[in-house]
Parts: structure tokens; C-alpha cells; sequence
């Protein structure tokens, strides 16, 4: 973001094409996993495991395995977060993608899995 502007900033976030969209779903590893990766943050992917950094009481602290990832606002729903609604229903919380911290990742594509340890071996 060029802009210090906050309603400029948050114009080009909502207008950003999917490829930028993407890169604005990341949040930081755990210490061990920084450590093993060499990197300070990844991407949000569905199924991994992440606690919620910061939020309300209710929330902070909770971990829990990434059930949804919606690119368009930059929220994840979190597995066993809710929230009530007027009517009474439980639905799932969205929770702001830069409030996570990533502890397990999940590691089944293949592509992300090399993503990942390029970055450790051209430390090497």
C-alpha cells in the first residue's frame, strides 16, 4: 500500500484483483515453525491448524482447524468458533486473517509443501 490514508488503503484492499486478495490471507508461523521454514509467515490454507492471536476475550486464545477461507473480505472461519444471532442460531465467526497464528499447516498439496522450503534452501 502506497497510501497512509485509511480509506485509501482500505479501497485498494477491497478492489485488489484475486491475486493480490491471496497474498493478503497470510498470517505468521509459530516459533517452531518459523524456525523450520525459515520464514515468518504463510498463507492461510483450509486445514490448518491456527490459534486466534488477537480478538475478543471469547475467541483469543482458541485453536482450532481452518474450515473456510473467504479471499473476497480476508476472514477465515475456525472450527468450534461461533456466534449467535438475533434469531438464536449459532453460525460460524469470521476472524480476520492477520489475528492468526499458525501451528500446524497442512502439507497434502504438493506445490505449497515445495513453496515452502524453497525460501529454507536458498538460505543454505
Amino acid at each position: 500500500m502506497v497510501s497512509s490514508k485509511a480509506r485509501i488503503q482500505r479501497k485498494t484492499s477491497a478492489n485488489a484483483p484475486a491475486h493480490v486478495k491471496r497474498k493478503m490471507l497470510s498470517a505468521h508461523l509459530s516459533k517452531d515453525l518459523s524456525k523450520q521454514y525459515g520464514r515468518r509467515s504463510a498463507r492461510v490454507c483450509v486445514g490448518d491448524t491456527v490459534v486466534i492471536a488477537r480478538g475478543a476475550e471469547g475467541v483469543r486464545g482458541v485453536e482450532g482447524k481452518v474450515l473456510s477461507v473467504q479471499t473476497g473480505t480476508g476472514h477465515v472461519t475456525i472450527e468450534g468458533i461461533t456466534i449467535n444471532q438475533a434469531d438464536g442460531t449459532s453460525v460460524a465467526r469470521p476472524v480476520h486473517a492477520s489475528n492468526l497464528i499458525i501451528t500446524k499447516l497442512n502439507l497434502d498439496d504438493a506445490w505449497r509443501k515445495d513453496a515452502l522450503s524453497k525460501k529454507k534452501e536458498a538460505k543454505e
